[in-house]
C-alpha cells in the first residue's frame, strides 16, 4: 500500500511568481514601492499601507527559529516526528514552514537557530522548508 503524499499547493495568478521562484531554487518575497516594506504571504496590496505598487525581488533564504511544534501524529506524507514552525526571514517577514534536516528535538531546535532555505519537490510545485544554516568553514 502507497503512503499518501503530501498536500500540493495550487498556485493562484496573485501566488504564481512565488511559484516559479520556488521551482527555480530562489525564495521571493514581495515588497511594497511605496512604503518599502517586504511581506509574505503573496498578494496584490500592500498589508502595511494598502498602496497597490508591489513588486516581486528575490529574498536571501536566509531566516531564524521564531517558534515551533514538534507534531507526534503522522499527517498525509509526513512520518512522525516532524516540526512546523513559524520562522523569520533576514528581511523581516515570518513564514510557516517545516524544519528538515535536524533531528526534531527541542536541544536541536533552540529558538533564533540560524536556518537557510531548501526546496522539497512537490512534482507539480516545490515547497520551501528550512534546514539548520551550515556554519562557515
Amino acid at each position: 500500500m502507497n503512503a499518501p503524499a503530501k498536500a500540493v499547493p495550487v498556485p493562484t495568478p496573485d501566488t504564481q511568481p512565488f511559484w516559479d521562484g520556488a521551482r527555480a531554487g530562489v525564495l521571493r518575497l514581495q515588497r511594497c514601492l511605496a512604503c518599502t516594506r517586504p511581506y509574505f504571504y503573496p498578494r496584490p496590496a500592500c498589508p502595511h499601507c494598502g498602496s497597490g505598487a508591489v513588486e516581486w525581488f528575490t529574498a536571501s533564504g536566509r531566516a531564524r527559529l521564531a517558534s515551533y511544534v514538534i507534531s507526534e501524529r503522522a499527517a498525509p506524507g509526513f512520518t512522525a516526528p516532524y516540526v512546523i514552525a513559524i520562522v523569520e526571514l533576514a528581511e523581516g517577514p515570518r513564514m510557516m514552514t517545516n524544519i528538515v534536516d535536524v533531528e526534531p528535538t527541542p536541544e536541536r531546535l533552540p529558538l533564533d537557530l540560524p536556518l537557510q532555505v531548501r526546496f522539497e519537490d512537490r512534482g507539480e510545485v516545490c515547497v520551501p522548508v528550512f534546514a539548520p544554516a551550515q556554519e562557515p568553514a
